[in-house]
């Protein structure tokens, strides 16, 4: 996608903001990384967090109201004027991971967000670092977009923002993280997100068949180790590159994953979840999804597949992806153990948090079980 802007060079004015404390502007502030990154950053930036329409509530940052995807945010000429004379930093982390919405919606969010804070930092003088995903890797096949519109878009979208962000000549990085994850030591996530509601049907037994094989990786890392590489890169100055923010080869196995959700099952007094049927994905398409409704494939089962038919091509690999963790700049690299104990601490804090569905699901396990969220 061509940009849309005019770049500038520079901005032919004096700085405004405190010489001891840069202005960074982020985007996506009330996310899953989001929460993450205003903890990180906030001891060192003024940070002024771009939102729409609800408020963050938090007074670690200021608030400017803005609409990621219109020109100038919807600001007033003087007011996009002014909001460039005070970044010193853009931290672009904003995107829509919704696959559920129209591809097309998707595909604008992303491309023209992307465009519009490229020309900012543009015009403020400024880097950008650009949230990408590290699953642009995985390029959707013509099937893939058949199958699964909304996540093609959405790693294409990503992808091309990517691109504008080679293009336009900005200093700054590009930061591509895997799965986030909770906290790894407290477990708390912000929202609710697709690990999230993978863990919980795991843990209560609700993912029988999952599309894909035992072996595959799941390339997740905690959402503080993921804000720390980022504070990392900003603080350091970091002026261009690719940032893999991953686990690479130590990424746990899918059936790794699942038994880490039945062991928390049972800690919590839960019968210990069958060891979910792996079954490649084509056939979830050709055999299982195919059957009519009022078969053997319940509807909630069937709303699962789907799911994960649509979730897990995205998110397994056959081979590691490369990762940037533990370079200068760039947070600390993790080991195996670090992501299984991490995963263990977020299942946990799963299953912590909604005691009340445990408990009827203890006392009702053959009746049909409340779903996961």
């Amino acid at each position: 996608m061509p940009s849309d802007n005019q770049r500038l060079a520079l901005l032919p004015v004096g700085r405004t903001g405190r010489p001891d404390r840069p202005s960074l502007l982020l985007t996506g502030g009330s996310g899953v990384l989001g929460r993450a990154l205003i903890d990180e950053l906030s001891p060192d930036f003024d940070l002024l967090c771009l939102r729409r329409d609800t408020p963050l509530g938090d007074p670690r940052v200021r608030e400017l109201r803005g609409d990621l995807v219109a020109p100038r945010l919807g600001l007033s000429p003087l007011a996009w004027h002014e909001l460039a004379l005070e970044v010193d930093v853009v931290l672009h982390c904003a995107a829509e991971t919704n696959w559920r919405a129209r591809p097309q919606d998707i595909t604008r969010t992303n491309l023209r967000g992307a465009d519009t804070m490229l020309d900012l930092a543009a015009r403020a003088d400024a880097p950008l670092y650009l949230v990408s995903t590290a699953f642009v890797a995985n390029t959707p096949t013509e099937e893939d977009r058949r199958r699964f519109p909304g996540a093609a878009a959405h790693l294409d979208s990503r992808a091309g923002a990517e691109q504008l962000t080679r293009e336009a000549g900005v200093p700054g990085a590009i930061v591509r993280p895997s799965a986030v994850m909770g906290d790894s030591v407290s477990g708390r996530i912000a929202g609710q997100q697709g690990l999230t509601k993978a863990i919980g049907s795991m843990v209560l037994g609700q993912a029988p068949v999952l599309p894909g094989t035992p072996d595959a990786r799941i390339d997740m890392v905690p959402r503080d180790h993921v804000s720390r590489a980022i504070g990392d890169l900003v603080r350091g100055g970091v002026a261009d590159g690719e940032y893999w923010l991953t686990a690479g080869k130590e990424a746990i196995c899918l059936r790794e994953f699942a038994d880490v959700c039945a062991d928390v099952a049972v800690r919590h007094g839960l019968p210990r979840p069958r060891r979910p049927r792996f079954v490649p994905v084509d056939a979830v398409h050709r055999l299982l999804l195919p059957m009519p409704e009022g078969t053997a494939l319940p509807a909630s089962l069937r709303r699962r597949l789907e799911y994960c038919a649509e979730l897990l091509p995205v998110f397994q690999r056959d081979l590691p992806f490369a990762t940037s963790l533990g370079e200068p700049d760039c947070g600390t690299r993790l080991t195996r153990t670090d992501i299984r104990a991490a995963l263990v601490r977020n299942a946990e804090r799963w299953a912590g948090d909604r005691a009340g569905l445990l408990s009827r699901n203890r006392s009702a396990t053959t009746a049909p079980m409340e779903v996961a969220s």
